[in-house]
């Protein structure tokens, strides 16, 4: 809809793009999924591409995906935006207004922008080949050669902007960057196109904690810790999130932090901005295709950036990988995630194709910013399970999606191949401080006596040893316990509390003497045996003829009565008891269980 309403405005822009989802269910690609087919799929993936099938953006979730499959997908998403496209160029010719002109900003005169460029080109160079350089000694270099280039060139033109100079300068940095890329198929530092950077992993570093790592790469470090809770602390959203198509309920949250010293810089410390709610999503994304759906604990996985030099929502994916592992959740493969950059030439005669380009493995936060392409992907060693793209450039061939893809799949390959070297599958044997879950069923006439008046008994054994527990059901229980200690006292009081009393056994069908303990409006409260719950017989129970009160009967407290017993409702476990039925009955046997010793003929009922 945006695409349409810009092509028919006077707004200038080098539209019009398509944008189509793609869903993936038995090996069929399905264009725009309904709500129901989505759930489904094993792909979730949105495609935005421009004329010639060039693409502009990709945004995709997955039930790890072949690659194979996944490429099926995006040329069928592709072709599919083409189709709109021609809509609504169709759209534009028939009713599109004149596109407006606009002038360029004013620009330095030729001679200040060669000026600028002599005094700091062969210094650019020298920094830029100079891989014993870090991120933040380059751009310290860097900046030192701006200030020097400004300085001379206003000392020799007054009259220039400095600004505009700083734009010359920065100009120039990034076609030597770029130059020097295509032209000796060498990075920055030292690298080759498709050459990792130094990658180390460590597990269980922080012993107090579920399950911790450290992954690093270059100057990429992200610390990763395991927090497990109940199912009770699961998020839950609220009603309008889950009509919107919002997840109702998750047990698995990734929390992404990036302080301000991951950059060598100061700032407010926890301020949730942009880029850490879409990095945190992004992560998690990658990471929950592995997850087990009957996991009985509600997992929190926290990344937080130490340093950053490119890449970090990548490195998350890979420390979160092996945080889950060390803590022992059965995930059904490692992770690994990756980012891949693009320097590339345009064809000023087609400017939907390039004249020469170079795809780059695992880029630096100045391949990124300097690069024309942000290509994140994660999977396992079988498939991919995330994939986010962003371009800098009018849009990019599919021929050169399909590279970027595949060039990074090998990088993804060689990372999980360094994780694994260090964990390679969960954890099986229980840490000393790992908490346990197990499942609880209680009978459902006894739900009441367990949970104690206002849940009396399940907050205190909450309040005295750490333990909760969560109904999954009517009568069964999932019980979360910190460590095997709380769970051992735990289960002390919940045998206690569901102890069985020495009962008689009644009989279905049988008849029995009942003592009246307490009057109410709607019927009386009864007991057939000593210390036994009181149970209802309701006024509709109680006589033949219809009454509203007990009293209209003569029903008094301590009074005994005659009653049958019909068994235990399913739902609520209270007893099923009648007088009604045995005032059209001939005499049987009755049950007394309060004092008299010998059986005695049943008496014709009150009138």
């Amino acid at each position: 809809i945006a695409s349409a309403a810009l092509a028919v405005s006077d707004i200038p822009w080098n539209g019009p793009i398509g944008a189509v989802r793609v869903g993936f269910i038995d090996g069929n690609v399905i264009m725009n999924p309904t709500r129901k087919e989505i759930i489904n799929s094993s792909l979730n993936l949105v495609v935005a591409a421009t004329e010639h099938n060039n693409v502009v953006m990709l945004e995709a979730s997955a039930d790890n995906i072949l690659q194979q499959d996944f490429m099926k997908a995006l040329k069928a998403g592709v072709k599919e935006t083409q189709r709109i496209i021609q809509v609504i160029k169709e759209l534009q010719q028939n009713y599109g207004k004149p596109k407006r002109i606009f002038e360029n900003l004013p620009e330095p005169s030729a001679e200040v922008m060669e000026s600028a460029k002599l005094l700091c080109e062969t210094k650019i160079t020298e920094v830029l080949t100079d891989a014993n350089f870090d991120k933040v000694s380059r751009d310290q270099a860097l900046d030192v050669i701006r200030q020097e280039a400004v300085e001379k060139v206003v000392e020799n033109h007054p009259d220039c902007d400095p600004s505009h100079i700083y734009d010359v300068v920065n100009s120039t940095i990034k076609t030597i960057f770029r130059n020097l890329i295509l032209d000796t198929n060498k990075r920055c530092d030292g690298r080759g196109l498709t050459d990792l950077r130094d990658i180390s992993c460590a597990v269980d570093i922080y012993k107090p904690l579920h399950g911790s790592s450290l992954f690093q790469r270059g100057q990429t470090q992200v610390f990763c810790t395991v927090a497990f809770d109940s199912l009770d602390s699961a998020l839950r959203s609220d009603p309008l999130t889950v009509l919107t198509g919002g997840i109702k309920e998750k047990n698995f949250m990734l929390h992404y932090e990036f302080p301000p010293y991951a950059t060598n810089e100061i700032g407010r410390v926890g301020a949730y901005g942009r880029r850490e709610l879409g990095h945190g999503a992004l992560a998690e994304k990658s990471l929950r295709p592995v997850l087990p759906s009957d996991f009985p604990f509600t997992t929190r996985l926290t990344a937080e950036v130490l340093e950053s030099n490119g890449s970090s929502s990548m490195a998350s994916v890979c420390g979160g990988s092996l945080a889950l592992m060390d803590a022992g959740v059965p995930i059904s493969a490692p992770v690994a995630g990756v980012a891949v950059g693009l320097i590339s030439v345009p064809n000023t005669e087609k400017p939907y194709e390039f004249m020469d380009y170079r795809i780059l493995t695992d880029i630096l936060g100045i391949e990124d910013y300097l690069g024309d392409m942000d290509f994140k992907m994660a999977g396992t060693k079988k498939g991919i399970t995330a994939v986010q793209l962003d371009t800098k450039v009018p849009g990019l061939p599919l021929k050169v999606v399909m590279e970027a893809l595949l060039q990074g799949s090998d990088g993804k390959d060689k990372i999980l191949n360094i994780m694994t070297s260090v964990i390679s599958k969960p954890r099986e044997e229980n840490k000393d401080n790992w908490p346990i879950s197990e499942k609880l069923e209680v009978p459902v006439h006894k739900l009441s006596h367990f949970f104690g008046f206002g849940g009396y008994n399940i907050k205190k054994l909450r309040n005295d040893t750490g333990v909760q527990l969560t109904n999954i059901e009517n009568g069964v229980f999932s019980v979360f316990a910190p460590n095997a200690a709380a769970m051992a006292e735990a289960k002390e009081v919940i045998d206690k509390l569901l102890i069985e009393e020495k009962e008689p056994q009644l009989e279905f069908g049988a008849i029995y003497t009942a003592k009246i303990v307490e009057i109410r409006d709607f019927g009386v409260m009864v007991t057939l045996y000593p210390n036994m719950k009181p149970a209802l017989v309701h006024n509709s129970q109680l006589d033949q003829r219809k009454i509203h009160h007990p009293s209209a009967l003569g029903l008094e407290e301590g009074q005994e009565i005659q009653v049958k017993f019909f068994g235990r409702d399913p739902a609520s476990g209270s007893m099923r008891l009648s007088r009604r039925v045995l005032q059209t009955i001939p005499s049987q046997i009755v049950h007394n269980f309060h004092g008299s010793k010998n059986l005695s003929e049943t008496k014709k009922p009150d009138s």
